[in-house]
């Protein structure tokens, strides 16, 4: 498996997990204390996009690790929970770059 498979992952981990930490505090100021509903508008459109991402590059990663669907999934839907994504990342990590090194298999031409 090719490094940049990894390292597309890992970034869009952390910003997906950073752009949810601003969206929950964001939440917390429009419905604690009724202000900011634009920036809140915003930063969940943003968030929104950027989770999709995640979730194209956390496929990508699963499939060429080939991880069980339960795996998978907690790993796709880490990116909904406030800090967990911090935490998956890091054990998708450790788990994972044993196989970044290995070379690719040889594909025979035809």
């Amino acid at each position: 498996m090719k490094k940049s498979v990894l390292t597309r992952y890992r970034v869009m981990a952390y910003v997906t997990a950073v752009m949810l930490l601003v969206l929950c505090t964001c939440m917390v100021f429009k419905y604690g204390f009724g202000t900011g509903e634009d920036i809140t508008f915003a930063v969940s459109q943003a968030h929104g996009i950027l989770y999709i991402i995640y979730l194209i590059f956390a496929f990508d990663l699963g499939s060429k690790a080939k991880w069980p669907f339960g795996r998978l999934l907690w790993v796709l839907l880490s990116g909904t929970i406030p800090f967990v994504a911090f935490f998956v990342e890091r054990t998708v990590t450790r788990s994972v770059a044993p196989l970044v090194n290995e070379p690719e298999p040889a594909v025979a031409k035809a």
